[in-house]
């Protein structure tokens, strides 16, 4: 008689990624050293930030080059307060992009002109190639923007000209809708990704299966609880997005995301991080 044998859950193999890599030394330092230590497999660079000199690429790049597990992708950046490559971009307010509220809105109400959008990420996709000698591996957005309407249909067709071989960040989870319904940011990014995967799948774009990381930054929630929430039925080849970092000035000046970003930092760095991936049979590998 043969007894039956439950086979092990298979290990699934997840991109964490780190976005926000530019925006300040403070950040750039905490992404990079969770790179070197094995805590981090991909980081989003945004070349429009101003932390994105020679010597932060340089850097990077070393790590990326002893680290064949970790992508570098683009991310691509289209609100305030950071300012367009292009000369003649708009709409802008005071010389910046929109802010993402505004933005948002005026992609809903079909205000955004996709030539000046395509035109300034073939810049933005142009200056990363100049910066790392090389396409991205995968290209997303900061605060999301890629899958605006007016946004989305520019995006796919710069990243199908410029990066064909990369991979876009779609913001979709895997979740039963009883939990979905309890995050309002999250079932924002459900709803605006549905038709982003469409519009990637018709250009034969490839794009991650599942996603999780966005939660409520304000509220200054446990993180190593929300990383077992995040990993809760993600699939295989999902993306997590983080934003670790240590606070400086530079980045006060620019973004509100701050504390919240040291308490990522020191988890996701700290001895509680590798059981848990362990736990949830998950690899960074």
């Amino acid at each position: 008689m043969v007894a039956n044998v439950k086979s092990a859950p298979p290990v699934r193999r997840i991109w964490l990624c780190a976005d926000d890599y530019g925006i300040s030394p403070g950040v750039n330092h905490a992404i990079r050293d969770l790179i070197e230590r094995g805590r981090l497999n991909a980081t989003s660079v945004m070349v429009v930030g101003p932390a994105i000199g020679r010597a932060e690429v340089s850097a990077l790049k070393t790590l990326a080059a002893n680290s064949p597990r970790c992508a570098i992708g683009l991310h691509v950046t289209l609100t305030a307060p950071f300012r367009p490559l292009t000369m003649h971009f708009r709409p802008i307010d005071g010389g910046m992009f929109l802010p993402f509220p505004a933005l948002l809105r005026a992609g809903l109400m079909r205000r955004l002109d996709p030539e000046l959008i395509h035109t300034e990420l073939m810049v933005q996709l142009s200056t990363f190639g100049e910066l790392f000698g090389r396409a991205p591996d995968f290209v997303d957005g900061h605060q999301h923007a890629q899958l605006f309407p007016g946004v989305r249909d520019a995006f796919l067709a710069a990243v199908n000209e410029a990066a064909p071989n990369a991979w876009v960040r779609q913001g979709g989870r895997n979740q039963p809708l009883t939990r979905r319904l309890g995050t309002p940011k999250a079932l924002v990014l459900d709803v605006l990704s549905a038709q982003f995967r469409r519009r990637a799948a018709r250009a034969n774009i490839a794009f991650n299966p599942g996603f999780a990381g966005a939660y409520d930054f304000s509220g200054q929630p446990d993180f190593g609880a929300l990383m077992q929430q995040f990993l809760d039925g993600l699939p295989d080849s999902g993306v997590i997005m983080c934003h670790p970092g240590v606070v400086d000035d530079i980045l006060v000046s620019l973004d509100p995301l701050t504390v919240q970003r040291e308490r990522e930092y020191a988890f996701l760095g700290g001895e509680h991080f590798p059981p848990l991936l362990a736990a949830n049979k998950v690899t960074l590998g």
